[in-house]
C-alpha cells in the first residue's frame, strides 16, 4: 500500500480507521512487523535503517544523567554516535569488550550488546549478562544482525530488546535498507513507537514489501551461507598465508563453546587477516566471487577491509560474508584468489 494520506471518515477522523497518514500508518509496513516479531518472539516495529532503529533505541531509552554500556568492538558508526550525541546531551557513555571484562551494572540504565560482533565474531553469554544486568536495574539489548532470529532468539534467553539492521541477512538481497527494534516490553515498545513516529524513521511502502518478500527465502539462504561459510573457514585454516581465522562455528574458535551452547544456526560471516591492504586488494581483484562491499548477508559473497571505514583492525583485516553460491566453487575461488595475491608483505 503506497498511500500517504488515507480518506478518513468524515465524522470519527483518524479514530475510524488504523490508518491516517503514512508516517505512522501503513498496513505494509504493520505486515512486516508482524513477521518479524513473529520470528523474534516479540512485538516489532520498523526503521528505515539498522542506525535508525539503534540510535532511535538509545534516545528514546537514555536521558541525562543515564549511564548505557556499549560494545567495545562492535559496529563502528555506533560508538561514534555515542561520541557526537550521547555523550554532549549528558548521558555516560561506558565501553566493554564483547567477551568481557564488563564494568559494574550499578547505576546502568541499558547495557548494549552485539553478538556475534560486527567485525571480530566474538560471542558474549546473553543470558549471563542478562541476568546480571537485571539484578542491576538495568534493560539488556541485543544487536541481532549477524545471527538473525533464525540463529539466535535473545529476548528467549532474557534481553529486554533486540535491535538489528534487516538491511543484511535478514532481507539478504542488498537491495533495500531497514531496521528494527522488537521487544515484549510494552513500555519500551510504546516508547520506540513514539519516537519514530516523531522522527519520522520509518521505511517506505515499497521497502516493506520488499522485506517482506524477501523472508519467504531466509531459512534457505542462511542455510547456504552458513554451510559456505563452514566450508571456506576450514579451508583457510589450513592455510599458512591467512592469520587471525574467526568463524563461531569452528570447534577451534575462542566463541565456539557458547555459540554452539546459545545459537541455532552459525552466521555466514567468518573474518580473517591477510597481513596489509595491498594483498587484501589483489585478493579481492582476483576472486571471481568475490566482491569487495561493506554490508554482509547477501546473495554475493563480499569482502570488506574494515580499516577503511574507520574501524580499529589491522589494515589487512577481512570481514568475508558468504553468499549463496555452490560451495565447492566458493572455496576454489578463493583459494586461487589467495594464491594469485601473493605472500603477505615482510612486517605480517
Amino acid at each position: 500500500v503506497l498511500a500517504a494520506p488515507y480518506h478518513l471518515d468524515p465524522w470519527q477522523g483518524p479514530q475510524a480507521s488504523p490508518n491516517g497518514y503514512g508516517r505512522p500508518d501503513n498496513p505494509t509496513r504493520r505486515l512486516l512487523e508482524a513477521a518479524v516479531g513473529e520470528l523474534e518472539g516479540g512485538d516489532c516495529r520498523v526503521f528505515a535503517s539498522g542506525q535508525a532503529a539503534i540510535t532511535g533505541l538509545l534516545l528514546a531509552v537514555l536521558r541525562p544523567g543515564d549511564t548505557v554500556v556499549l560494545p567495545a568492538d562492535g559496529y563502528f558508526p555506533v560508538r561514534a554516535f555515542a561520541a557526537d550525541t550521547l555523550e554532549t546531551i549528558g548521558v555516560t557513555v561506558r565501553y566493554a569488550p564483547t567477551v568481557g571484562p564488563y564494568p559494574s551494572f550499578a547505576g546502568v540504565r541499558l547495557v548494549l550488546l552485539e553478538t556475534p560482533a560486527n567485525p571480530g565474531l566474538d560471542v558474549a553469554d546473553v543470558a549471563a549478562l542478562a541476568e546480571a544486568a537485571h539484578a542491576a536495574g538495568a534493560l539488556l539489548a541485543v544487536d541481532n544482525t549477524t545471527a538473525t532470529p533464525l540463529g539466535q532468539r535473545p529476548l528467549d534467553l532474557g534481553a529486554d530488546v533486540v535491535v538489528a539492521s534487516g538491511t543484511k541477512a535478514l532481507t539478504g538481497h542488498s537491495d533495500l535498507l531497514l531496521g528494527y527494534v522488537a521487544t515484549r516490553s510494552g513500555a519500551l515498545l510504546d516508547a520506540v513507537t513514539g519516537w519514530r513516529t516523531t522522527t519520522g524513521a520509518v521505511p517506505g511502502a515499497f521497502d516493506s514489501w520488499l522485506a517482506h518478500r524477501s523472508l519467504a527465502t531466509l531459512d534457505l539462504r542462511l542455510g547456504r551461507q552458513s554451510a559456505n561459510a563452514e566450508a571456506v573457514a576450514r579451508a583457510l585454516a589450513a592455510r599458512p598465508d591467512v592469520a587471525g581465522l574467526r568463524w563461531p562455528g569452528l570447534p577451534t574458535d575462542p566463541a565456539y563453546p557458547v555459540a554452539a551452547r546459545q545459537m541455532r544456526r552459525m552466521p555466514g560471516v567468518l573474518s580473517f587477516d591477510l597481513g596489509d591492504a595491498d594483498r587484501v586488494a589483489r585478493f579481492v581483484a582476483a576472486a571471481r566471487l568475490v566482491a569487495a562491499a561493506t554490508s554482509f548477508g547477501g546473495l554475493h559473497t563480499t569482502a570488506d577491509r574494515r580499516a577503511q571505514w574507520g574501524d580499529d583492525t589491522a589494515p589487512g583485516f577481512v570481514r568475508l560474508s558468504c553468499g549463496v553460491e555452490d560451495p565447492a566453487d566458493l572455496v576454489a575461488d578463493i583459494g586461487a584468489a589467495l594464491d594469485d595475491a601473493g605472500a603477505p608483505g615482510p612486517l605480517w
